[in-house]
Protein backbone atom coordinates (compact mmCIF):
# COMPACT_ATOMS: atom_id res chain seq x y z
CA UNK A 1 0.00 0.00 0.00
CA UNK A 2 1.70 3.44 -0.58
CA UNK A 3 0.47 6.32 1.84
CA UNK A 4 0.64 9.71 1.17
CA UNK A 5 1.02 12.75 3.29
CA UNK A 6 -1.53 15.30 2.60
CA UNK A 7 -2.67 18.75 3.69
CA UNK A 8 -6.53 19.80 4.71
CA UNK A 9 -7.63 15.98 3.94
CA UNK A 10 -11.27 16.64 4.28
CA UNK A 11 -11.27 19.23 1.51
CA UNK A 12 -9.04 16.71 -0.77
CA UNK A 13 -11.47 13.88 0.15
CA UNK A 14 -14.22 16.22 -1.23
CA UNK A 15 -12.82 17.18 -4.31
CA UNK A 16 -11.76 13.17 -4.74
CA UNK A 17 -15.88 12.41 -4.47
CA UNK A 18 -16.37 14.87 -7.42
CA UNK A 19 -13.96 13.39 -9.79
CA UNK A 20 -15.43 9.50 -8.77
CA UNK A 21 -12.41 8.09 -6.64
CA UNK A 22 -13.61 5.19 -4.85
CA UNK A 23 -13.29 6.10 -1.22
CA UNK A 24 -12.92 3.17 0.67
CA UNK A 25 -14.23 4.23 4.71
CA UNK A 26 -14.71 7.22 6.43
CA UNK A 27 -11.53 9.44 7.53
CA UNK A 28 -10.01 8.18 11.18
CA UNK A 29 -8.87 10.44 13.43
CA UNK A 30 -5.84 9.62 15.81
CA UNK A 31 -3.72 11.87 17.66
CA UNK A 32 -1.25 12.05 15.64
CA UNK A 33 -3.23 12.71 12.30
CA UNK A 34 -5.97 11.81 10.32
CA UNK A 35 -6.21 8.69 7.83
CA UNK A 36 -8.31 7.88 4.93
CA UNK A 37 -8.23 4.91 2.03
CA UNK A 38 -9.05 5.42 -1.38
CA UNK A 39 -8.40 2.63 -4.91
CA UNK A 40 -6.66 3.77 -7.58
CA UNK A 41 -7.49 3.29 -11.46
CA UNK A 42 -5.85 -0.11 -11.08
CA UNK A 43 -7.33 -1.55 -8.01
CA UNK A 44 -4.35 -0.49 -5.82
CA UNK A 45 -5.32 1.08 -2.08
CA UNK A 46 -3.59 3.99 -1.48
CA UNK A 47 -3.98 5.34 2.12
CA UNK A 48 -3.49 9.37 2.63
CA UNK A 49 -2.84 11.07 5.93
CA UNK A 50 -2.66 14.47 6.82
CA UNK A 51 0.01 14.13 10.44
CA UNK A 52 -0.10 16.09 13.42
CA UNK A 53 3.53 16.41 13.55
CA UNK A 54 3.62 17.74 16.98
CA UNK A 55 1.52 14.34 18.12
CA UNK A 56 3.12 11.80 15.54
CA UNK A 57 7.51 13.13 16.91
CA UNK A 58 6.14 12.57 20.95
CA UNK A 59 4.98 9.13 19.71
CA UNK A 60 7.85 8.01 17.69
CA UNK A 61 10.23 9.54 20.60
CA UNK A 62 8.42 7.25 23.24
CA UNK A 63 8.64 4.00 21.07
CA UNK A 64 12.56 5.24 21.14
CA UNK A 65 12.17 6.19 17.35
CA UNK A 66 13.63 8.82 15.91
CA UNK A 67 11.26 10.12 13.37
CA UNK A 68 11.93 12.40 10.36
CA UNK A 69 9.82 15.33 8.03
Amino acid sequence: MINYRVQDLEKLVEQLKKENVTILDKIESYEYGKFVHIMDLEGNKIELWEPNDIEYEKLGKSMGSKTTK
